[in-house]
């Protein structure tokens, strides 16, 4: 059985979330400009330092560049993100884990949008970049987790 190739219906849900219990990953790709391209690369190497990628291959098919707004395309299984969203290699890696969770809470058919839902995103996303700092051996990295959950706890970073 092949992954949908969009997941709105309730059958395409049923069948996706179906793949991904039994193991089901994607073949992560990213679209857009060469800049963009390895800005994404970069931070998909972190994804795998914290021993995210995994998770994200297993919820996220594609990260698209787009001109507009950076959000989590359901139905295609697509993160669409913006060049500013892929700046911070650290801040683009905490993005695409939290996407990837909002994706699952999607097929496990959870209300993955509102207040208790972005709180759990929140946290998913916090929880990576402390994974991250822990895992990384590159000083930069370390010092922006640290410059992030710092942020975080004074509560002046938006996630």
């Amino acid at each position: 059985m092949s992954f949908p190739k969009r997941i709105y219906t309730e059958e395409e849900v049923k069948r996706a979330r179906e793949l991904v219990e039994k193991g089901r990953k994607h073949a992560l790709r990213s679209h857009g400009s060469l800049a963009f391209k390895e800005k994404v690369k970069r931070a998909l190497e972190l994804v795998k330092t914290a021993g995210y990628y995994d998770f994200l291959r297993t919820y996220i098919r594609t990260i698209k560049e787009i001109d507009g707004l950076t959000q989590l395309r359901q139905s295609e299984a697509t993160i669409w993100a913006n060049t500013y969203a892929v700046e911070n290699p650290v801040d683009a890696a905490s993005l695409f884990v939290q996407k990837a969770n909002h994706m699952k809470e999607y097929l496990e058919g959870k209300l993955y949008y509102g207040g208790a839902a972005e709180k759990r995103s929140d946290e998913k996303r916090v929880e990576f970049v402390k994974a991250l700092k822990t895992r990384s051996r590159e000083k930069q990295v370390v010092e922006e987790c640290d410059r992030m959950l710092e942020l975080w706890r004074e509560g002046y970073l938006v996630y």
